[in-house]
């Protein structure tokens, strides 16, 4: 068996993931080595997931080994934004071509490292596995190594070629390439009581620094997130946290649960969005702080900082209240917004008609039905003939979802707020929470679907005595003026 698929075999069988959890080893280890079929990467081949998951270190060079392609159709998948370095927005590729594929790319891999190196000198180059190379045999881990030798530099192979899998895959690739080559590399020049990491955190439209400052005063130091608006020589110090917060267990529950094993950094699932969850994160933080040797005072202080911020959000939502009890929301998105985005709007009064069940694990099925009381409106898969009966018979008044489902919703004439990866509002903490419900409210109240909902005038019952009385005019009474009735 090959590296690569070894890595992949071990990440099929990640104890943590959902669908394993209830399996013994030997089930395990027999129920996820499953041959893929033709187009089971459909929506997202397992180095996009890779790209995605790590292109929001910022100060990295990602270089993307195969056709100038697979690097155009990755780019800036996510408006994961930055701080400092904005390398990261540059794509580098080795454009390999028909010759490539007759003589080996791994020459020109090489080249390509050392032009980067020469001309943008980063702290590390990210070298991105795709089909391509893979499939004529080119090695990127020598290649890395020898040019990290040459160089001075880290040089990261990120082994996840787009037909091994799905994006959810390649996403926990991408992570056991920074738990293989980056984490514990480097040493923090100083360590806290109160370190943590921050994983599966993306700093989507600026997230990350919607929540940060809530953190820094409570004296928790974020001292590594994976991977938004994360830093090279952060992230190789991620082992010296004392706990974690994993927000996209889908994703990266392997990273989280590899820390806690190698390097006894524990960890929760939570979640940044909605006034509740914001709150709930802070508490359990701040609780397993205190476990590890933080400070005695920490949940009281943010006790007081939870009371603080709940009642300014609280008092920002009041005027939406009114305008917002009562409207049905259909929610098709997936991961932690499937049950926190539910939680949020129903602090607001809305009512939940339906949420997608897609890309969840077992724990957060749990917290849907908790917090609805029932599991009557989860569903994994809804069709767009589904989706379109449901908005076209006013079953939802307003309908978030990504971007890909938009047009069912325009076509049924039913307001749509976007809520995914490619939003250009903030959703995380407690200002998130108002911009989502100011979001909703100016699209339920747009005036566009007044005029777009009223009847064309050949849908009318009357519409041909209309056409009548409209083509004597023009015949008889304009007498071939311009008419105005």
């Amino acid at each position: 068996m090959s590296a690569l698929q070894q890595k992949v075999a071990s990440v099929l069988e990640e104890p943590g993931c959902a669908t394993n959890q209830a399996k013994g080893e030997k089930e395990r280890k027999a129920g996820c080595k499953k041959q893929l079929t033709p187009g089971a990467a459909a929506g997202g081949c397992a180095f996009d997931g890779a790209k995605i998951a790590l292109q929001p270190i910022v100060d990295v060079a990602h270089l993307v080994h195969g056709p100038i392609a697979c690097e155009g159709n990755s780019w800036d998948s996510r408006h994961t934004l930055s701080s400092g370095s904005h390398i990261y927005r540059t794509g580098f590729t080795t454009d390999m071509n028909e010759m490539d594929v007759v003589y080996g790319g791994e020459k020109k891999l090489y080249r390509a490292i050392k032009e980067i190196i020469d001309k943008y000198d980063p702290p590390a180059v990210f070298v991105y596995q795709t089909c391509l190379p893979a499939m004529i045999g080119d090695d990127i881990e020598a290649v890395c190594k020898a040019a990290a030798a040459k160089f001075g530099k880290p040089v990261i192979p990120v082994n996840a070629p787009g037909f091994v899998g799905s994006k959810n895959l390649g996403n926990k690739l991408g992570g056991e390439a920074l738990l293989d080559y980056v984490i514990g590399t480097r040493e923090p020049e100083y360590t806290t009581p109160c370190d943590i990491n921050l994983i599966g955190e993306y700093n989507v439209v600026g997230e990350l620094w919607q929540v940060k400052p809530l953190f820094d005063e409570l004296g928790i130091r974020i001292l590594a997130t994976i991977s938004g608006d994360g830093r090279y020589n952060d992230v190789a110090t991620a082992h010296k946290a004392r706990a974690a917060i994993m927000l996209c267990s889908q994703a990266l529950i392997n990273v989280a649960r590899k820390m806690e094993e190698r390097y006894g950094i524990p960890f929760f699932e939570g979640s940044f969005y909605g006034v509740s969850d914001m709150s709930d994160a802070l508490r359990k933080i701040s609780a397993l702080l205190v476990r590890q040797g933080g400070p005695a005072d920490l949940p009281e202080r943010a006790e007081a900082l939870i009371a603080r911020e709940e009642a300014k959000a609280w008092a920002r939502l009041e005027p939406y209240k009114a305008r917002l009890k009562g409207k049905r929301v259909l929610l098709f998105t997936g991961g932690v917004k499937s049950w926190s985005v539910v939680s949020a709007l129903q602090e607001v009064g809305m009512e939940i008609v339906g949420t997608s069940m897609r890309k969840t694990t077992a724990n957060d099925r749990e917290k849907v039905k908790e917090i609805m009381g029932t599991d009557a409106h989860m569903f994994d898969e809804l069709p767009p003939r589904e989706m379109y009966r449901m908005l076209r018979d006013s079953q939802a008044d307003v309908m978030l979802s990504g971007g890909r489902s938009q047009f069912v919703a325009l076509k049924a004439k039913t307001p749509w707020v976007e809520i995914n990866q490619e939003r250009h509002h903030a959703l995380a903490g407690y200002d998130g929470i108002v911009n989502l419900v100011d979001e909703i409210d100016k699209a339920l109240y747009n005036p566009v679907w007044q005029q777009v909902r009223q009847p064309a005038p050949w849908e009318r019952p009357d519409w041909e005595q209309d056409l009548e009385e409209w083509q004597s005019c023009n015949q008889e009474e304009c007498a071939g003026e311009v008419c105005h009735g």
